[in-house]
Formats: structure tokens, sequence, C-alpha cells
């Protein structure tokens, strides 16, 4: 491997165009200058394709969105929208003519149609909450979606009337539910998401559920355009048993619900095939664990009958399309750090159509893709590679054709970092593990380079080949940066992610030391100036890491679970926490939860730490990295603690936060790189 290394990287120094000091790296500066590609949709004949086109506002310090158009063959590519404002959720009508979309360009979300054949744009709603999951009837007249319905519940005491003129404290917030705060929402609003439709033409939008549930789901019509399917845990142990949904069906006629499925487990994404005789929808038997794998399943109607499509064999299934003639749907999945795009046959064979799918992840290399089918079975979808995020591509006949270059107006004139697959055995069982390395510009094997390595969150996830701006910047800073799929990671199948299932951080510490010795081994890395970094689950396993070796001369646990006892207790889902990644409450089982904890083992740290954690996050409350900041310094270890104001636990999605975290990572480093000077000085 290290022949190939040294091969690849003196073609890259080599060549006149990487070698220009005319050329810069990847900087800060380009975050804000990134373009990606979402939300395919085929016109009706396949020889269009509607999109969404991501850019970011610099000036707002946001993305902005907007609706483009392209030929199928990569010709006559226009914009549909234009400006500041965020259009997206593309819906083509079934007769082809117009796209329903969701807009803010009136200053709220608002359902849009856009008429192909004369551009006129016409907002049909005034709702006061944003509407999601659009959803046009088949025949047209009408569009389903969801939407938050306020509730207002009085205080259950009796204060005293304020005087008038007098300026009391505002009255106490009455809080009874499970489920009181969302991450990315805050404190959680009475009310519940409901069921609507609207004529096309617009008007008062007509509510088809209510009830003290949550119906946060995509819809399907009925044939015959007199019902609507959706998912929604309706259970009177809703707030309880929080993964047992079904699939129900709502009558336009007289709002009767009726449920279609029946399994303890959830049910969900209801897609109505073509010939309006089948539903396809996604689930699976809940037992519990840390990680299931959601299958496909198809619902005859006429029978009430459901059966599990065979799909790839260990994967789990993250969207679908079907295709018009009703026999076949398109899938994607994870397989070992790519998704993958796959047409099957139903009752028959597959054809797999795409092995690079993704991009939507910016910051770092996670999974994110989405796909649209032709009736002809073409797939345009959004691909990735490590040099660019989503582009739109075409599937069809074998071959892959790339339709957008969304950036080549920066990633052409930037000095990237060259990324590529790393495969070892784990230190504690010998298990294959995959990771890849980014190389720094202009690499050299010859030299000694610092060793970054950033670890995943989920921890039920997986990086992959995909573009990572953080890893671009990290790479550009002159690290080389090693990011691997431990133990537990999504993609390698249902045995493999359940290695950690009640035991993480498991053994996830043996199989990132190993990845970080096998890319030692290759000669080109200073031992002396080993460093670590992740979020959320990465967080957690850099504190982890720290408590375990202190071969790393400096850390930055970004957004960590540091005591899980205090987090079960503090996260916005604490019943799902309890319920599916211990095997008891924390009263029942302290010592399981303070065995997997790293403030257990807080004594042992030594290594320089930086913690990094968003002000307003609820998935892993800021109380986490205080508590490893308090102990950190009452033992007397360099450390010190980032806030990011108004940010959650997606700590990354303004751009300028996205800097913010790489740079303090990479100060924090800078500040404990050896002085070579002075130990030259020493030495002699």
């Amino acid at each position: 491997m290290n022949h190939l290394i040294k091969l690849v990287t003196a073609m890259l120094v080599t060549s006149p165009a990487l070698a220009s000091d005319q050329i810069p790296n990847f900087s800060y500066e380009d975050v804000f200058n990134l373009e990606y590609a979402s939300s395919p949709q085929f016109s009706d004949d396949g020889k269009r394709i509607y999109y969404v086109r991501n850019s970011m506002n610099k000036m707002a310090d946001g993305k902005r969105a907007n609706l483009w158009r392209i030929g199928s063959d990569g010709k006559d590519h226009r914009p549909l929208t234009s400006g500041d404002d965020s259009n997206y959720s593309p819906r083509l009508s079934p007769d082809g003519k117009t796209l329903a979309f969701i807009s803010t360009r009136s200053g709220s979300p608002q359902i849009h149609l856009l008429w192909l054949d004369n551009g006129q744009n016409l907002q049909i709603t005034h709702l006061p909450k944003s509407p999601s999951n659009i959803q046009w009837s088949g025949d047209g007249k009408q569009i389903a979606f969801t939407m938050f319905v306020p509730e207002s519940k009085p205080l259950p005491v009796q204060l005293p009337s304020t005087p008038e003129g007098a300026e009391w404290a505002e009255p106490p917030q009455f809080i009874d539910s499970s489920i009181y705060r969302s991450d990315g929402m805050g404190y959680l609003k009475q009310g519940h998401v409901q069921v609507f439709v609207i004529p096309r033409e617009g008007g008062t939008p007509r509510q088809l559920t209510d009830g003290e549930f949550d119906h946060h789901s995509s819809l399907a019509w009925s044939k015959g355009n007199d019902a609507v399917y959706f998912s929604a845990n309706r259970h009177p142990d809703h707030e309880i048993e929080l993964m047992n949904s079904e699939i129900y069906k709502v009558s336009l006629k007289d709002g009767t619900i009726e449920q279609i499925t029946e399994r303890y487990g959830p049910d969900h994404h209801p897609q109505m095939s073509p010939d309006g005789k089948q539903l396809a929808y996604l689930g699976f038997e809940d037992q519990k664990l840390g990680y299931q794998q959601h299958s496909l399943r198809i619902l005859d109607l006429n029978s009430g009958q459901s059966r599990k499509v065979k799909t790839a064999k260990d994967r789990s299934i993250s969207s679908f399309h079907w295709l018009g003639d009703s026999k076949r749907i398109a899938y994607s999945y994870d397989d070992h750090g790519s998704t993958k795009i796959a047409i099957k046959k139903i009752g028959a064979g597959e054809t797999l159509m795409a092995s690079d799918a993704g991009g939507l992840s910016l910051g770092r290399p996670y999974a994110g893709a989405s796909f649209a089918v032709s009736k002809r079975g073409e797939i345009a979808y959004t691909r990735t590679n490590t040099q660019h995020p989503a582009e739109l591509s075409l599937a069809r006949n074998g071959k892959v054709q790339a339709l957008t270059n969304l950036n080549e107006d920066l990633i052409p004139l930037r000095h990237m970092a060259h990324v590529e697959e790393i495969n070892y055995k784990s230190s504690f069982d010998g298990r294959n593990i995959q990771g890849w390395v980014a190389y720094p510009p202009n690499f050299d094997p010859e030299k000694k380079y610092p060793l970054l390595l950033e670890i995943h969150g989920g921890p039920f996830s997986n990086y992959g080949p995909r573009f990572a701006a953080e890893v671009q910047l990290f790479a550009a800073a002159g690290y080389v940066v090693l990011y691997t799929n431990p133990r537990g990671s999504t993609s390698y199948g249902h045995e493999f992610a359940n290695l950690i299932h009640h035991n993480y951080p498991s053994q996830d510490y043996d199989d990132l030391m190993a990845g970080v010795d096998a890319v030692i081994a290759q000669g080109y890395i200073d031992e002396d100036q080993l460093f670590v970094t992740g979020g959320s689950g990465g967080g957690t396993l850099t504190a982890w890491i720290i408590g375990k070796t202190d071969r790393f001369r400096a850390a930055v646990v970004a957004k960590p679970v540091i005591n899980w006892e205090s987090f079960v207790l503090t996260a916005d889902y604490s019943r799902f926490f309890t319920t599916y990644w211990f095997s008891g409450m924390p009263w029942e089982k302290p010592e399981e939860y303070r065995r997997r904890s790293p403030l257990t083992y807080v004594g042992n740290v030594t290594t320089p730490t930086m913690l990094l954690t968003g002000v307003e996050d609820y998935r892993t409350p800021m109380s986490e990295t205080e508590q490893f900041y308090q102990a950190l310094k009452l033992n007397n270890v360099d450390a010190s603690m980032v806030r990011i104001p108004g940010a959650s636990h997606s700590i990354t999605a303004r751009p300028s936060q996205m800097v913010a975290k790489v740079a303090s990572i990479l100060y924090w480093f800078d500040q404990y790189k050896p002085d070579r000077e002075s130990e030259d000085l020493v030495r002699n």
C-alpha cells in the first residue's frame, strides 16, 4: 500500500496544474461558495429534470435554495426561481404541467405553484405554520400536506389577575408531556402535527386528522383520490412506546381513520403504486435493539396481505420510489460506507444503478442522498465523491452521466486533499475495519506529517468516500486526516452494528487505535504529533480515548455524552435512550451507566482538551460538556470550553458555525504541536 501511496502522490505533485503556486488550498472563505444539488424530479416524458440548487447566503449566514431544470442530456440548464429565499420540496403535478413547492419568499414558508409553460408563480396558501410533506392527488385537483397545529391549555392553577398598569413576571409554564423539548426546536409549544388538504386553486385548508398525536409523515393518495395514507403512532401508549407507528388511511368524505398495518414496530413512508393496487412502506419488527434495519414491504390493497421484498442482503433501506409499471421499485441503501441505488423487479432480480450517491452533508462525510426515477427506469440522483458535494447525475443503461458541475468555479481552482481507502484489522478481535485517509495538498510521503483522527457520531451511522468540507480544511492545514467506521457503524450489516448494543463505547477504542497504528506504519506520520477529535458519539469516543491513553498531544471533544446517567435524564428523547441503549434505568443499573461513561475515567486524562458544544444543544446538552470541563479543571488538566451561541446539536448548520468549529479545533491543536527547534536545542 505504501508503494501505491507514493505512486499516486508523486503523480499529484508532478502535475503542472496542481504544482502551481498560484492555486491556493481549500479555505474557510471557500465554505461560503459551495453549492450542491438535491430533490430531483423527472418531467412526465423523462426529458427534463427539476431539482433544488442549494448555495450559501454569506450575508445572511445561511443557505438559499432555488428550483432549476436541466435536460436529461445535460443541456438547457436554467433557473426557475431566483433570489435569497428558500424554494424547496418540488412536486410535479400528475399532468406534468405544474410544480408545487414550498417557498419563503412571502416571509414564511408557504405552498406555491409554478406553471412550467409560462413561468407564472402563485402562492396558494397563507398558513400560520410551516407546511411539510406536500403531495398531489392523482387527479391533480388537491394537495395534501402536514402542519403543526398549536393548542392552548390553561394553567391548572388559578392566579390573581394582573392589576392594570402592573408589570408582573411571565406566568409559569406547565409541562406534563414526556417529550417536552427537542433538539433544533427548543422547548416544544403545545400542539401536534396534523394532516391537511387544500384545492390547487388555494382557499381554506381542511384538517383531516386531530387528537393528541403527531403525524410527521410522508403522504400517499388513494387511487380514487378519496383518502390519504400516512404514518403515525396513534396508540394510547404513544408517549411510552415511541417506535410503534402504523400506516393509516383517512377518508376525505367523512374523516374516518382506518389502521392499515398492525405489528410492533415502526411502519412509515407509505407510497402508492402507480396502478393504485399496492402500498409500499418501510419498517421493522421492534426488538428493542440499538440498531434495527428497515426493510421494504408491499401491501396488496385487495387482499390485505403484506409481504417483505427481498432487497440487498443484510442492509437497511433508506428510501424508495415506484417505477411507472408498478412492477419495479428503485431503492437506496448504504453498503461499506457508500450509498447505492438499485432497481428491484418485484419477485425477481435487481439491477445496481449507482454506487456513489450522496453529498448532502457538506461538513463531514456522512450518508445522505436523494433520487428520482423516470417512467423508463432512469435514475436521476445526487452524486458525490471526496472532491465534490452533491452533483446531479443520470444513471441509465448501465452508464452514469454527469449532468451538473455546480462547483466548477471553485474546486478546480483549489488544491484539494486526495482521499483514499484504508482497510485494517481491529486489535481487539481481528475484525475488518474500513476507513479513509485524506492527505494534505502536495503531500510528500518522504516527509513526516501530524495525524488527525476524526471520529463519526451516531453512533449508528457511517462515514464514506464523500465530500467533507471539514476534512478538506483539516488537510489544507497540513494534517493527514484519518476517518473510519469502527464497530457500531452502519452499512456493514446487523451483527456489526449491534456489537455495541448495550455496550457502547464498546471496543471502538481498539478499532480506532488500530487504524492510527495502520497509518503510522506507512511511514509518513510524526508519532509525536497525534491529535483526535469527533462530534456527538465521536465526541464521546474522543473523551473515552483520552481516558485510556496519553498518545495524543491534544483532543477536541465536540458535543459529547460524558455521563450516561445525567444524559438520559436531560436529553430530548430520554425514553428512547433508556429503552434502546441500556438494559435498564440509571437507578436500576447504575454500574452499567458508570462503566460506559467517559466521566468515570476522567482521572486518567492528561491530554490537553477543548470541549465544543452548541448552547442550544438538547440532544447532548451543554451540561454534559460542562461536567467534563469542570472535572478536567479540578484535575489540573489544560482545558478550554467553546460555546457556540444559537447552535443546536447540528452545530454547523450555518456556514460561519462550520468555520468557527474547524478554526477552534485547529487553534487548539496548534497550541500543542511540539516546538522542534527547542527540542533540537535540548538534545544538542
